[in-house]
């Protein structure tokens, strides 16, 4: 079937070391091919994944009920390491592609195309190729923004902003989509629209985070769909020098006593809950705590300083073997630090001024029946699942770990709990964590087994893939509650 251009399931950047280059600028018929680790994830040994999907077997009920593609894919492997909180996933998913809504199916698929671009992320983005063709899309728009019908391209800068910088979004911006003639969006149509693209900006950061490798294909010769392994050579991958051993030799993060660390850890906590029930935090401590972390945040750099190799090593060196940026405009926009260096009096996001319980869920319910109930469900899920362990301990309270991780990812695009003491955020994230965090919801793409591997190295894989799902559902209800209060302006 002609898709149009190069084939969008190539869509991948590959990193070359400077011997590679030579080599072959020397045969420029030579190709490198990309190796795969086994499983559904770069990062989780497959033994651990397969023995969950074994014992469970809900999963399989889950995936026949409510998969869209009919098959138990890797990010559905992945997440059924926590298979309460998947049924909620795939229930909100299949309801916002399949389930009756304003949008037509062909179109839902083209926003998850248009949103998974905006991270360059292939494997979301080649899922969603192939959606929106079996849903009967016109196989042309697939050759980019430009074959598209204007009413979609329209939605390019709202993608951009809540990509990247969601407040930055205003009222205005959803009256030029409302307002627009013949190409207008409908109020339903354009929350059906903002609730896909804040999903699959999400789930990117899933994707990346927990290192979902592509899904086996039996239309390419070698049985994958390429996608890229972030910051190693194929040369080193191929050899000896490979992800997991790298994994081992760094030394950007400090080597320390990984049970040490735990116990320290829960050491804190323990601390930390002694001197919430004795002291009273005036609301002004708590302002400055905040604005304190929110600026500390800064200096948490992401993951693109953790390169595998010197950063001499790859000038000129990202070679695009298909471009993804055919979906999107702007594609240099990003992230940018929402607490810049040297502005004071910054615009911060109040909750308790536009809550997702009290506002946004009854607005985005009212335009888009059910789905705030869908995703409430899928919030509240994540936020409460626990198993009371932490790593080798049994009978741990870990809420404050899970708020602690929450409240990080809304501080850094700006949002504020005026009941939490942001103090508790120093105290039980690390650095390294930090890194991980802010590189997994701000900048995804640059995320390295490296990091995954550096932080809470006693703890079982399966409570990493929870703090992924933490993450991924905090950079969500960000985007939402952003999103949904710009469209509550415009209404009043």
């Amino acid at each position: 079937m002609n898709r149009g251009g190069s084939s969008p399931s190539a869509a991948a950047n590959y990193l070359l070391c400077t011997n590679c280059r030579k080599v072959l600028r020397k045969d420029k018929k030579i190709r490198v091919s990309q190796p795969l680790t086994r499983g559904p994830s770069a990062f989780i040994p497959e033994k651990e994944v397969i023995q969950a999907n074994t014992v469970d077997e809900r999963t399989n009920f889950l995936v026949e009920e409510y998969s869209t593609s009919g098959r138990l894919d890797n990010i559905t492997q992945v997440m059924s390491l926590h298979t309460q909180y998947l049924e909620s996933f795939l229930r909100s998913q299949f309801y916002m592609l399949r389930m009756d809504g304003p949008l037509p199916l062909p179109h839902r698929h083209y926003i998850a195309i248009m949103a998974a671009a905006r991270h360059q992320c292939s494997y979301l983005i080649n899922m969603h190729v192939d959606e929106f063709l079996k849903t009967g899309g016109i196989a042309e728009w697939l050759n980019g923004l430009e074959y598209v019908p204007q009413r979609l391209k329209n939605l390019n800068e709202i993608n951009k902003l809540l990509a990247h910088r969601p407040w930055l979004i205003t009222k205005e911006h959803i009256q030029k989509l409302v307002k627009t003639g013949e190409n207008n969006w409908s109020l339903p149509e354009l929350v059906h629209a903002v609730v896909l693209l804040a999903h699959f900006h999400a789930l990117a950061s899933f994707v990346f985070g927990s290192g979902i490798n592509p899904e086996r294909d039996p239309e390419i010769s070698n049985g994958f769909r390429l996608i890229s392994v972030n910051n190693f050579c194929v040369c080193d991958l191929a050899n000896d020098n490979n992800i997991e051993n790298a994994s081992l030799t760094g030394n950007n993060f400090g080597i320390v006593d990984s049970l040490s660390e735990l116990e320290a850890l829960m050491e804190r906590m323990k601390r930390l809950q002694e001197e919430r029930e004795d002291e009273d935090t005036s609301q002004e401590e708590m302002t400055t705590r905040f604005e304190k972390e929110k600026k500390e945040s800064l200096f948490v750099v992401s993951g693109d300083t953790f390169h595998s190799f010197p950063h001499s090593d790859f000038e000129d060196d990202m070679i695009i073997t298909s471009d993804v940026s055919r979906y999107i405009e702007d594609p240099s926009f990003g992230y940018e630090d929402f607490a810049r260096r040297g502005e004071e009096h910054l615009p911060t996001f109040r909750a308790q001024d536009y809550t997702w319980e009290n506002h946004g869920f009854s607005l985005v319910n009212r335009l888009y029946s059910d789905i705030g109930h869908l995703l409430d469900e899928k919030f509240r899920m994540v936020y409460s699942l626990t198993y009371n362990t932490m790593a080798t301990h049994e009978d741990a309270d870990t809420t404050m770990l899970h708020r602690a991780l929450f409240n990080y990812v809304h501080c850094m695009f700006g949002i504020r709990y005026d009941d939490y003491d942001y103090g508790e955020v120093n105290q039980l994230l690390e650095r390294s964590l930090k890194v991980y965090i802010k590189t997994v919801a701000c900048y995804p793409e640059r995320t390295t087994k490296r990091m995954y591997d550096s932080y809470w190295r006693q703890f079982k894989h399966s409570e990493k893939v929870h703090v992924n799902l933490l993450l991924m559902e905090a950079r969500m209800q960000a985007e939402l509650l952003y999103v949904l209060r710009a469209i509550t302006r415009h209404l009043t």
